[in-house]
């Protein structure tokens, strides 16, 4: 399955902070908010939603086609992609611009606080899928990126008759009631986790039930609850993975939960069952620090699927 990944492509700079976030905050004082959280450590990742999500589909068997921009300082990043065999081919450099970056705090209860510099990814809604020659792509993931990129890719693949997945994420907060309105009808999948889920209630006005008129699948994290999938008029209620190790970091579990479920939802398993590989790819990420440090063989993967929720795993000749 040819399978377009639209979106951030960035670096992640990850900081924890040795208490809770709760703590440091007054209520009262919220209108004239000033508070500054001195962090024990910080590394720098290779991150970005759409490079995240492709590392986890490459992992199982996919062959994701990265589409985004990038700035001049991406060449150490570029030859990663490459060594761990994902495509670079429609990675476009923006020259005198810097590469995205994401800044995180998480603190011991696993609350974070970010913030995102756009950079080169501004450069991403001048970018288009015919531009680009995919217009033959059998699923386009819209990521977080640019606002008017993420429009950009809706409208293109509702006119080409591409399916695609909507997957607003942290871009939620940016984008307006209209511009939900006019991204979401028409998406084959709409992935968002259950706080984002609904400030799009909130910006667009509609219910659940007219959310799942618009799009044909609904897939709502709801992190330590697990997630639910709405597809068909059921509801399948999906668990979370139990870590096996200590829980390290949060970031990039959402990525890795989509990039997973393409991947079986590619290799044609049930959409609950996709649901629980996806779970299970976001647990190998949450015993990790940064969002592409998870390593797993395919026999590895069926064996803790199967420890996990009890069932086996049959996915052909790539699992």
């Amino acid at each position: 399955m040819r399978i377009v990944v639209s979106g951030s492509i960035a670096y992640d700079y990850l900081m924890s902070f040795p208490g809770r976030f709760t703590d440091q905050i007054i209520p009262e004082k919220l209108t004239r908010l000033s508070v500054s959280f001195l962090v024990d450590d910080m590394v720098r990742q290779r991150g970005g939603t759409a490079a995240n999500i492709a590392y986890s589909l490459k992992l199982l068997g996919g062959d994701p086609i990265l589409l985004g921009t990038v700035g001049q300082d991406f060449g150490d990043y570029a030859a990663w992609l490459q060594e761990n065999g994902i495509r670079t081919d429609h990675i476009v450099e923006i020259p005198h611009k810097f590469t995205a970056s994401f800044f995180v705090s998480t603190d011991e209860e696993q609350n974070q606080i970010a913030n995102f510099y756009a950079g080169a990814m501004s450069d991403c809604k001048e970018i288009s899928l015919a531009d680009r020659g995919l217009t033959d792509a059998d699923v386009v993931i819209i990521s977080p990126n640019d606002p008017q990129a993420m429009i950009n890719y809706a409208t293109e693949c509702r006119d080409l008759g591409i399916p695609f997945a909507y997957d607003p994420s942290q871009q939620t907060a940016r984008l307006t009631g209209e511009a939900l309105r006019a991204s979401i009808p028409g998406a084959g999948w709409l992935m968002v986790n259950d706080y984002e889920f609904e400030v799009i209630l909130q910006k667009t006005g509609w219910a659940k039930e007219q959310i799942l008129r618009e799009v044909g699948t609904l897939i709502v994290t709801e992190g330590r609850v697990g997630s639910y999938i709405c597809c068909n008029g059921e509801e399948f209620k999906i668990p979370v993975a139990p870590p096996q190790q200590r829980v390290a970091e949060p970031t990039g579990v959402g990525d890795a939960y989509r990039g997973a479920f393409f991947a079986a939802h590619s290799a044609g398993l049930p959409v609950d069952v996709c649901g629980r590989v996806g779970a299970l790819c976001a647990t190998y990420v949450l015993e990790q620090v940064g969002t592409t440090n998870h390593r797993f063989t395919p026999q590895e993967f069926v064996q803790r699927y199967e420890e996990s929720f009890g069932e086996a795993l049959v996915w052909g000749e790539r699992v």
